[in-house]
């Protein structure tokens, strides 16, 4: 086979998240990152995983909006972060972090 003849598909994300344990997981790590564009890059993919129309539907939402509350440059509501975790079946939980601790209050 030629260099020429190779084709590449587009890998979606929303398409490997395939059980409630593994988007479970996928969330809990885009969230353990800190950084709020990978985690609302990450609950598009999960909420498109579970199929938009059935997420915005659940949510209370239509499907527009959801795509345009999820899309990378957006700032959705933390209304409408809940309405798709609960959506999906998951919610967030507070734990404390373990390394900011230790740092915050360790000996000197």
């Amino acid at each position: 086979m030629k260099k020429s003849d190779a084709e590449v598909s587009d890998l979606d994300i929303a398409d490997l998240l395939d059980s409630e344990e593994v988007v479970k997981l996928f969330l809990e790590e885009s969230l353990a990152a800190n950084d709020p564009i990978l985690w609302q890059r990450a609950l598009g993919y999960a909420a498109r995983s579970a199929g938009m129309a059935k997420i915005a539907k659940r949510a209370g939402l239509n499907r527009e909006s959801l795509y345009k509350a999820l899309k990378e440059d957006a700032h959705p509501r933390f209304d409408t972060v809940m309405r798709v975790l609960n959506a999906m079946g998951l919610k967030l939980t507070i734990t404390p972090c373990v390394a900011e601790k230790k740092a915050k209050y360790s000996a000197k």
